[in-house]
């Protein structure tokens, strides 16, 4: 809040109250007046002259107030990956260092990532007068610099500002020395106060920032470049690992996307969407332009692969979050990020998401567990995305990914809903039954490596102790987390692509031979049960739970490869796991209807195999790819 403390000269007076004119040597000094600015509407600039930059400044909104980058980047690329001979430094160490913690400005020598505070130059000042800074709120959070010389200096206690920086007017700039993780303890916002002294008397003001939030990516931001694994070796599930990979580059250059997958080499976690979701930071920066920041968000789960976000992708315009949770009861499957999807922008009943908002899955089934409360706290004190949670205790790895997607549409909501649709997936197999191809195979995947091709046909399908039953039990959750999305969102059955889908079940809460391998010993054909086993657990490895519930429950997986488990390449091309369903006529009659649903919500679907490498392991394409997107935009606006 602004303060001006003006001093104030004393006339003498006559007996009779008559004002006596001073000699000129004893004229008043003007009173003093502090005027320290921020860049409150965003437009890179900090307005010395005008008004623009006034209103406010001592206060934020979503829409208007001064915003700092944490500076959580790693410009001059000063941060080890490796310790002494090469040897692996802990977690703790390569979390303890990006540019913010050092005491000084890194990078390019506009110092891009400070958040820039001017002083209004103060003309009419007393020879003696000096000016001090100091961070009245959030000065263990954030770092200030000032600029002296021609060069950034660290502002401390002991900082002292002279007449003529006074006269000519004081630039400063902001870096934040991490993100906003809980609210209640620190809500991200800094206070700047600038004091003037001198024999006149003293002034001061004081503006307030606060630090950009941490957003994921939504929907309706381009791709820009795709995340996968790559695994070395010469074992044949290696080889078709990374023969996928290969697919993977040649559907994304298709789709108009010219950088190369970055690959994670090093751990060997195929689930690559699991142990990072890419989010980021922006401002306006100094040149009018959006200062972007890549953010990888590590998962709370402790699994080797998120390390190598710091030794590979941690760099220039590139900065790591970890936030670990210590409260999930063993089922950590709720803290990979499959499990954090992002509804585009929208506004609803009052309630605005220009950001749009997160989705995450929890197990409604009287066991209380939920993603780490850590993560939640995180996303929740952005004050952007509030998280939404969903239902997802009927899916034996628990993620949003395996039943719900958002799509661009050309509507004036911009956006769709894609949702999977286990009873389209029954009636394509009642309908083929009827037509009688019902001793047609279930699966028309080939065998690979001493395992065969699936046996099933759709007669032994329909005719399975729990096929139908367990599909028409997912099409009711189902059914019942889209009623939130459409209560949340307004969004209307006209706006909801139906895909269809088939689930099979596992038994949480029973032996690891019912939870683990009914897919694989139903899917995996009758051919080596072994070399099935041997598939399955090392897909399996990082993917499903690492404990159960106190309570057995009925759960499920795709048992057609979940087609709503893809990736969106770009604002009309999708890319959906390979159907491999029945052969009707020549066509395959998932691939058939899976088509007709994205083309009739404006997409152009493709498809790449991922059978052996993820579908067996309760994932498909979306669980082991992720995508980095533009993130250029102002999140203030909607």
């Amino acid at each position: 809040m602004r303060t001006k403390h003006a001093a104030r000269a004393v006339l003498a007076l006559t007996a009779t109250g008559a004002v006596l004119a001073p000699p000129a040597a004893a004229q008043a000094a003007e009173p003093l007046s502090v005027d320290l600015r921020a860049d409150v509407d965003r437009d890179g600039q900090v307005d010395l002259s005008g008004d623009t930059d006034t209103a406010g400044e001592d206060t934020w909104s979503v829409g208007r107030g001064a915003v700092f980058l944490p500076n959580i980047d790693d410009d001059s690329k000063r941060c080890p990956t490796a310790g002494p001979g090469g040897r692996p430094l802990s977690d703790a160490k390569l979390v303890g260092c990006n540019d913010a913690t050092d005491q000084k400005v890194n990078g390019r020598a506009d110092a891009a990532d400070l958040a820039r505070v001017r002083s209004v130059p103060m003309r009419n000042l007393p020879s003696d007068a000096k000016g001090s800074v100091k961070v009245t709120k959030g000065a263990a959070q954030s770092r200030v610099f000032v600029k002296q010389d021609g060069a950034w200096k660290l502002v401390t206690s002991q900082t002292r500002l002279k007449r003529a920086e006074l006269r000519a007017g004081v630039e400063f700039g902001v870096e934040g020395k991490d993100v906003i993780r809980d609210s209640a303890k620190w809500d991200g916002r800094v206070s700047i106060r600038l004091r003037v002294t001198s024999s006149s008397g003293t002034a001061s003001d004081t503006v307030t920032l606060r630090a950009a939030p941490l957003l994921t990516h939504h929907a309706l931001q381009n791709t820009q470049q795709l995340l996968v694994t790559k695994v070395p070796g010469n074992e044949p599930w290696a080889k078709r690992q990374r023969a996928f990979v290969k697919n993977l580059e040649k559907e994304a250059k298709a789709a108009g996307i010219t950088k190369p997958p970055a690959t994670f080499e090093k751990y060997g976690d195929i689930w690559a969407q699991d142990f990072v979701e890419p989010a980021y930071l922006n401002m306006t920066g100094p040149d009018g332009r959006q200062r972007t920041m890549r953010v990888m968000l590590r998962s709370a789960q402790d699994r080797p692969a998120g390390r190598e976000l710091y030794e590979k992708l941690r760099g220039p315009n590139v900065g790591v979050v970890q936030a670990k949770g210590r409260d999930m009861q063993g089922w950590e499957t709720l803290n990979s990020f499959g499990n954090l999807e992002t509804i585009p922008p929208y506004t609803h009943n009052g309630r605005s998401f220009p950001a749009g908002r997160n989705i995450m899955g929890e197990r409604k089934d009287g066991s209380g567990v939920r993603p780490s409360k850590e993560i939640r706290t995180l996303l929740k004190s952005q004050g952007l995305q509030d998280p939404l949670l969903l239902d997802t205790s009927w899916l034996h790895v628990g993620h949003v990914d395996e039943f719900v997607q958002f799509l661009p549409a050309d509507t004036p909501r911009g956006w769709r809903i894609g949702i999977a649709d286990p009873q389209a997936g029954l009636q394509l197999l009642r309908d083929a039954q009827r037509d009688g191809h019902g001793a047609k195979k279930m699966f028309s995947v080939p065998g690979f490596d001493g395992t065969l091709s699936p046996e099933e046909t759709i007669d032994e399908a329909l005719a399975s102790r729990y096929l139908v039953s367990d599909n028409e039990m997912a099409a009711k959750k189902i059914t019942a987390n889209l009623e939130i999305l459409k209560r949340e969102t307004g969004v209307t059955d006209e706006e909801i692509v139906r895909v269809p889908a088939l689930y099979t079940r596992g038994i949480v809460g029973d032996t690891e031979e019912t939870t683990r391998m009914p897919l694989l010993r139903r899917l995996g054909g009758s051919g080596d049960p072994e070399a099935a086993r041997k598939y399955g657990q090392q897909q399996l490895a990082e993917r499903a739970p690492s404990a159960a519930p106190p309570a057995p429950t009925v759960s499920t997986s795709a048992y057609v490869p979940g087609a709503v488990n893809g990736i969106l390449l770009s604002r009309d091309r999708y890319l959906a796991p390979r159907q491999w369903g029945p052969v009707i006529g020549g066509k395959d009659i998932f691939t058939e209807a899976v088509t007709a649903a994205y083309t009739r919500a404006g997409m152009k679907v493709s498809y790449v195999d991922d059978w052996y490498t993820y579908h067996l392991g309760m994932g498909e394409i979306h669980c082991g790819t992720n995508t980095l997107r533009d993130a250029s935009g102002a999140w203030w606006k909607p």
